[in-house]
C-alpha cells in the first residue's frame, strides 16, 4: 500500500479547534478519515516550527490521498503537503528502468 508523508500547519481557526479537543481528538479524526478511505495511520506527531503536524499514512492509491487532501484543505483549518514515499525496493526498481531522455541542448 502506498505511503505518504503529510506535513501540516494549523490556521488560527484550526489551532482553536486543537486547543478545544486536544491532540488525541485530532488523532481520532485523522484515523477516521484515513480508515474511511481504506488506509491506516502509521505515525502521527505534533511538532513546532514550520509544521505543526507530521503523519505517515498508508492509503490504497494516490486518488485516496488526493480526496483526503482536498477535503482537509477545503476546511480552511490546515495547510498541508503530501509527499509520496518510496521503499528501497521501489527505488531499486526505478534505477533499473531505461529512460529515453536527452538533456536540453545535448
Amino acid at each position: 500500500m502506498p505511503k505518504f508523508l503529510i506535513q501540516a500547519s494549523y490556521t488560527p481557526e484550526g489551532t482553536k479547534g486543537l486547543l478545544g479537543e486536544g491532540a488525541s481528538g485530532r488523532r481520532e479524526a485523522v484515523e477516521r478519515v484515513v480508515a474511511g478511505l481504506g488506509g491506516t495511520v502509521e505515525a502521527m506527531y505534533f511538532a513546532f516550527g514550520e509544521d505543526d503536524l507530521v503523519c505517515i499514512l498508508d492509503l490504497p492509491d494516490p486518488v485516496a490521498m488526493a480526496a483526503a487532501s482536498l477535503t482537509v484543505k477545503a476546511s480552511g483549518a490546515l495547510r498541508t503537503r503530501a509527499t509520496p514515499l518510496l521503499t528501497l525496493d521501489e527505488v531499486d526498481e526505478a534505477t533499473r528502468r531505461q529512460v529515453p531522455f536527452r538533456a536540453p541542448g545535448a
